[in-house]
């Protein structure tokens, strides 16, 4: 008798699969904006780009993932927070080039599909996507046994935004004396996590729901929380304001990413003690008996995102990120370099 293989047999549901479409359609319309064309489920999601509202379009696009912050969600149990981390880390980056996220698509993979696990990843998706305005327009969920173990996923997003050429933000107007103003971050965000690993659970050996005095509650329910979305802040700074550059503290931290935007014959000064850094990088920096740079180069510190504005806007412009319900610092200040200095110090 010759056998006869299904792909279910290789490890693959379709109609779990199309089951888990059906739970997430009404997630992702709660998204939409006007501009979607496409109904969740065809071979790609249509938007109808609305160009006369701009002069010159420019589309800003970026991709990324959540990393291994997804092996906490997975030591927790708790999904219910990293599709956010997904969403931010794409649209945080599209912003600070001074453009809207329009759209949104995400890519699932796993090596067995669970559809409870997986209709929270998009639960969260769908928030952070409605908090930064963008609509989620598709995606793809990849069920690989011969890639992934049953209960192990990755995340990877990718986002689309549009900005007038003449209003792109690039840092080519940061001059000397410019403020550098710093937003707060919600914790570690999405960077960082495999030092963080090393440091907690591989050499202290940490439980992962071991309370901490200093955080407030579990160790874990700190390292998940969701990396802040800034769209709705920076998109009202820009339109008010005379913003010449703004930066993602992303991986690569403060050391990494300040230099990015800061033209060649300026460096960036930074007052390490002009703001409150959260507890979770003490307690991580102590543990690992980790240096301050190396510290600045991997983790946010407790600043998400920083913008350069002239020095005489700085109050109005930290009065304005107050009222938006963002905690602000001025942080530091531009100054010309000589050619042996670096382009970022602390202070």
């Amino acid at each position: 008798m010759i056998d006869k293989f299904t792909y279910k047999d290789a490890g693959v549901d379709i109609d779990q699969g199309n089951l888990f479409v059906s739970k997430i359609k009404p997630l992702i319309k709660t998204t939409y904006r006007k501009e979607v064309m496409s109904p969740i489920g065809g071979f790609g999601g249509l938007f109808h780009f609305e160009m006369g509202k701009y002069t010159k379009p420019v589309l800003v696009s970026s991709t990324d993932g959540v990393g291994t912050k997804l092996i906490i969600a997975q030591m927790m149990d708790k999904h219910d927070t990293v599709g956010i981390d997904l969403v931010a880390m794409s649209v945080n980056d599209v912003v600070v080039q001074g453009a809207e996220p329009l759209f949104f698509l995400d890519y699932i993979a796993t090596g067995k599909l669970n559809i409870d696990r997986n209709v929270k990843i998009i639960e969260g998706i769908a928030h952070g996507c409605r908090e930064a305005g963008c609509a989620l327009i598709g995606g793809e969920t990849a069920e690989m046994p011969a890639l992934y173990k049953e209960d192990e996923y990755d995340l990877a997003g990718f986002c689309v935004g549009v900005v007038d050429a003449d209003k792109i933000v690039d840092g080519s107007e940061i001059r000397v004396r410019d403020t550098i103003i710093g937003i707060a971050s919600n914790g570690i965000h999405s960077n960082g996590f495999s030092l963080a690993r090393k440091v907690l659970f591989e050499k202290e050996q940490l439980d992962i729901n071991k309370k901490f005095d200093e955080l407030g509650h579990s160790l874990g329910l700190e390292l998940l929380r969701p990396t802040k979305i800034y769209v709705k802040a920076i998109l009202n700074l820009i339109k008010n304001f005379n913003i010449k550059g703004i930066v993602h503290i992303t991986g690569g931290g403060f050391i990494d990413n300040i230099p990015r935007i800061v033209p060649d014959p300026c460096c960036a000064v930074i007052f390490k003690e002009s703001w409150e850094i959260p507890p979770v990088f003490s307690l991580i920096r102590r543990m690992g008996n980790i240096d301050d740079k190396e510290m600045y180069r991997v983790f946010n510190m407790g600043i998400g995102m920083m913008v350069i504005a002239p020095e005489k806007e700085t109050p109005e412009i930290i009065e304005r990120l107050d009222k938006l319900g963002e905690k602000a610092y001025s942080i530091g200040f531009i100054e010309k370099r000589d050619e042996s200095q670096p382009s970022i110090s602390f202070v």
